[in-house]
């Protein structure tokens, strides 16, 4: 073989041997990306709780003057409640409505969307309705061309729920949806029995099924809630407590549907009642979890609503296209990969869309693998 040849040989093999590093470094990047975003978060468990169509102006600034006194608020007779929870500040008067959340929860982590302190969280999806924005919330996008409302239709996209159980390779029992709404049967899967989802009128089914939660599938049924497709917030709330104790799943949404029913029924003091609810529940729920091992600086909790409403006396009981405030909406997160900055002001927007995203970066995996997802994680709730 001549020089020239050899050398040819060699050059060729070189190039050969360069271009196998960089197939392999090309190959390998996307791996060690992953184990690192895996490596860098603490949060091996995520629970999120709805609250729907609970306003941010109660959030950020308690019982509302303009809805305090109003006779067709129903507040005529709620002297006492009026007193309980009256304070001249609105800082006050939610500490007043949500003591546990104020005094103990926000300052662990971030909760945006105080529209008084240039804080902004907004829906998307054109509707302004629950299914729309629950499924904003759980896939990361609105489908406004196939979600128009509140029609029982199964959603057409994999949810984060779903979507996280693939990813982890995750037992159907270790990710649940509780729901007061029967129509979560709906949102929260695209292939019914992908995972377990307990909504409504409906019974726990297990062949262990504990005590207290057969007490609970079947008290349902005898405390009826005055809309016939809603359950009463407490069922629904113990039975996801119940179960979480239970099964110890990974992912869990609890979906609390009260807050809303009142409004519609303009009752703004049972309004009240139901975020105080919320509140002891949340109490209830992150005692515990700070009480399990399994949960225990492990677990990200994750506080939200599926869309705002009106503002003023005329519409604050409704909410939808009509009504442009109603796109406003808040979230709150704490959990060990959240910084510790209370609530935000002065903040860049965010939107409900990056709800599912940000659940997929605190599981440790990268959001940009779910098919089709156009939010972003919320980089304001996130230690890096």
């Amino acid at each position: 073989m001549s020089a020239q040849v050899s050398n040819a040989f060699v050059r060729l093999n070189g190039t050969m041997l360069q271009m196998r590093r960089v197939f392999v470094f090309a190959l390998c990047v996307p791996l060690l990306f992953a184990l690192q975003l895996d490596a860098a978060r603490k949060t091996r468990n995520v629970i999120l709780v709805t609250a729907d169509g609970l306003r941010w102006q109660e959030l950020f600034g308690g019982i509302d003057p303009l809805l305090m006194n109003e006779q067709v608020t129903g507040m005529e007779q709620a002297p006492e409640l009026r007193a309980k929870l009256w304070r001249t500040t609105p800082e006050e008067r939610r500490k007043a409505l949500m003591p546990f959340f104020w005094n103990e929860l926000a300052p662990k982590g971030v909760v945006l969307g105080n529209l008084e302190k240039k804080s902004s969280v907004r829906v998307t999806n054109r509707y302004h309705v629950s299914y729309p924005g629950y499924s904003e919330i759980l896939t990361g996008r609105a489908q406004d061309d196939v979600i128009r409302g509140n029609v029982e239709i199964q959603n057409p996209t994999p949810t984060v729920l779903q979507f996280l159980r693939e990813k982890l390779e995750l037992e159907r029992s270790k990710v649940a949806l509780f729901g007061s709404w029967d129509t979560f049967s709906y949102i929260g899967e695209s292939q019914p029995g992908s995972i377990y989802i307990n909504t409504g009128y409906r019974e726990h089914a297990s062949s262990a099924i504990s005590p207290r939660m057969r007490e609970l599938s079947a008290i349902q049924f005898d405390m009826l809630a005055p809309a016939f497709d809603v359950r009463h917030d407490y069922v629904t709330f113990e039975m996801a407590l119940e179960y979480l104790k239970r099964e110890e799943p990974r992912l869990l949404h609890i979906a609390l549907g009260e807050t809303d029913d009142w409004a519609h029924d303009k009752r703004y003091d049972r309004v009240l009642g139901m975020i105080g609810y919320l509140d002891r529940s949340l109490n209830v729920l992150w005692r515990w979890l700070q009480s399990s091992p399994t949960y225990r600086d492990s677990t990200t909790l994750l506080i939200t609503c599926d869309h705002g409403r009106g503002s003023t006396l005329e519409d604050w009981t409704s909410h939808g296209e009509k009504i442009p405030e109603s796109q406003q909406i808040w979230v709150a997160i704490v959990g060990p990969d959240t910084p510790a900055r209370g609530e935000a002001a002065d903040a860049p927007e965010f939107l409900q869309r990056d709800i599912a995203p940000t659940i997929i970066d605190l599981m440790g995996l990268d959001y940009r693998d779910y098919p089709g997802v156009l939010g972003k994680p919320i980089q304001a709730a996130l230690s890096h």
